[in-house]
């Protein structure tokens, strides 16, 4: 079924993007923990920033890339779950940007820091760990995972597909250790939270990580990036209702095509039924229902790519 799947969604990927400039921040910090109001304020600071937003929202859709990385990190391998992810892997994802934050840095923490051991590390935190937890229920679970209609509309356009199973089949389950991101969540979201920290702290040297939240503000960013402190308030932004905003925007950006997809599938589907009764009555039945599936097959592909 999986194969299957991937199968009909599956599309050409786009071209893999060149490295113009080294990748020089990565921020650790997992979503909710001031990612947004720091994406705005090292896109003031000059730098090109991968927010988790721009996954959804880029144009075109790298979603895919990033889906099959999630997969193959958290599927069985043959290693006892060991796997590498290559810088020219990243970079062909990453391209020009020379800063990422939020969803791709916080699902591959640890292959990403192996990738670029020369960047500077941003571990993005908040003080209050029930306040984040709080949030992440209520904005990846409540306004991602447990939107029906996101759900229903990814079966019906391969955009939606491969967020969804970015995001929902692999990407948060696998960081919050549940089959399902709010189940993963409630159990050990403050632990993983913890933990990521740890990791991280063990993982980077003293002088190239900076620990920093939403309340610091420019002081000890700029002077970890070297960089002049802006004669402007720190930006602060991505409140649950512009969550909720920017994922309506998701599903309204694609409804159309879904809907039309949709209405599609199901006319074509009764085309074929109906030729295939007729052809089960009158002779060549068997050679009848082989070309229709091979018809439904193609016409699968072909919709639910674009």
């Amino acid at each position: 079924m999986n194969t299957l799947l991937t199968t009909i969604y599956t599309y050409p990927p786009p071209r893999p993007r060149p490295r113009t400039k080294p990748l020089q921040v990565i921020c650790v910090g997992l979503p909710r923990s001031g990612t947004e109001s720091l994406s705005l304020a090292l896109t003031h600071l000059g730098f090109t920033t991968y927010h988790g937003w721009d996954v959804v929202f880029e144009d075109p859709p790298y979603a895919q890339e990033w889906a099959k990385l999630a997969e193959r990190k958290h599927t069985h391998t043959p290693h006892g779950g060991d796997i590498q992810i290559s810088r020219a892997e990243f970079d062909a994802i990453l391209g020009p940007y020379d800063a990422i934050i939020d969803t791709a840095s916080a699902l591959f923490t640890v292959e990403i820091l192996q990738a670029y051991p020369e960047a500077k590390v941003i571990l993005n935190t908040r003080r209050d760990i029930d306040a984040w937890h709080r949030s992440a229920l209520r904005t990846l679970v409540a306004e991602g995972e447990e939107q029906w209609g996101v759900w229903f509309w990814a079966m019906w356009t391969a955009e939606l597909f491969w967020l969804w199973r970015l995001y929902v089949t692999f990407g948060y389950p696998g960081l919050f250790r549940g089959r399902t991101a709010r189940e993963g969540l409630e159990r050990y979201g403050k632990r993983v939270y913890r933990e990521h920290g740890w990791m991280v702290r063990g993982l980077v040297e003293g002088e190239r990580l900076l620990e920093w939240n939403v309340e610091d503000g420019w002081g000890p960013l700029c002077e970890f990036l070297g960089k002049e402190v802006p004669d402007v308030p720190f930006p602060k932004a991505n409140d649950p209702a512009a969550f909720r905003e920017n994922v309506q925007g998701v599903v309204h950006l694609r409804f159309k095509r879904a809907l039309a997809n949709f209405a599609v599938t199901f006319t074509s589907v009764g085309v074929v039924v109906a030729v295939v009764v007729l052809g089960v009555k009158g002779r060549g039945g068997r050679k009848t229902i082989n070309g229709c599936a091979e018809m439904i097959g193609g016409w699968m592909r072909a919709i639910f790519r674009a």
